[in-house]
């Protein structure tokens, strides 16, 4: 599916672990969450209204292009969700409808000085990834089809395949569902510009009020290969959502698996 069109946008820290294995904890030390393990914001990644660096299209399929500059990239194997975005008559979002979802490599640069998350997200074509194929949501909420999906992910270098996200059951979020949903509305339509994050209503606004949006929920923490090894020219990368009743989190094509393989250049 080509998502030109569709704003991107993504979740920070809704994963135990993640942010301080990345090194980047301290980025947020000044933002208040209402409960200890809430997410930190919203940050937008692909902003089709733009004619800044985030208004070029970056999600590729099967090759990640490394920044032109030296840096240090990681994968950030995440789910990435299409919601309907819902107005009221003043174009405030009152609903978020989940319709399908799949696997997203939000790959980041570790930047230093970044003023704003963002500022890591985006740096040209195929700069990010997205899955083979879509898997519909029943219902986005405890009895439907997500509750039994994990999530993995992989780096193959030099022949060898390392563990790069620990496998984790979306489950595990720490905001899902429901609370998600609902937190998300809330950052949508209320979240400033502060500190390493944006203010989402104006985005919103600037793009037209899209009727959709792409979010990826957010990125699991590291296993040891991954938060000690950067992106190199020639990695083989992979990330992988399977249902854990009937699969294994190998590359092995299935309906119901989804699989995101990128060729780092």
């Amino acid at each position: 599916m080509n998502v030109e069109n569709i704003i991107g946008l993504g979740v920070a820290g809704n994963f135990a672990r993640h942010l301080e294995q990345a090194g980047e904890l301290k980025d947020f030390e000044n933002v208040l969450t209402a409960e200890p393990d809430a997410p930190k914001g919203v940050f937008p990644f692909y902003l089709p209204c733009s004619d800044s660096f985030l208004g070029l299209y970056s999600i590729g399929t099967d090759i990640l292009n490394l920044p032109e500059y030296e840096a240090n990239a990681q994968v950030e194997p995440e789910i990435a969700v299409m919601f309907d975005v819902i107005y009221d008559d003043n174009k405030k979002v009152i609903d978020l409808v989940a319709q399908k979802f799949t696997t997203f490599n939000d790959c980041t640069i570790r930047k230093e000085g970044a003023k704003k998350i963002s500022e890591k997200k985006s740096w040209g074509v195929n700069s990010k990834g997205i899955g083979d194929k879509w898997i519909a949501i029943d219902k986005f909420e405890e009895g439907g089809v997500m509750d039994n999906y994990h999530l993995c992910s992989f780096i193959k270098r030099e022949g060898v395949l390392y563990p790069y996200g620990v496998d984790a059951p979306l489950l595990g979020y720490s905001y899902f569902y429901t609370k998600l949903k609902l937190w998300l509305i809330e950052k949508m339509n209320e979240q400033k510009d502060f500190g390493p994050l944006e203010d989402i209503a104006m985005h919103l606004k600037a793009c037209s009020y899209p009727k959709q949006a792409l979010i990826s929920i957010g990125a699991t923490a590291y296993a040891e290969f991954g938060e000690n090894n950067y992106l190199k020219s020639g990695d083989d990368v992979y990330v992988v959502a399977y249902d854990a009743r009937t699969q294994s989190a190998d590359f092995t094509p299935d309906d119901t698996k989804v699989l995101l393989h990128q060729k780092v250049q």
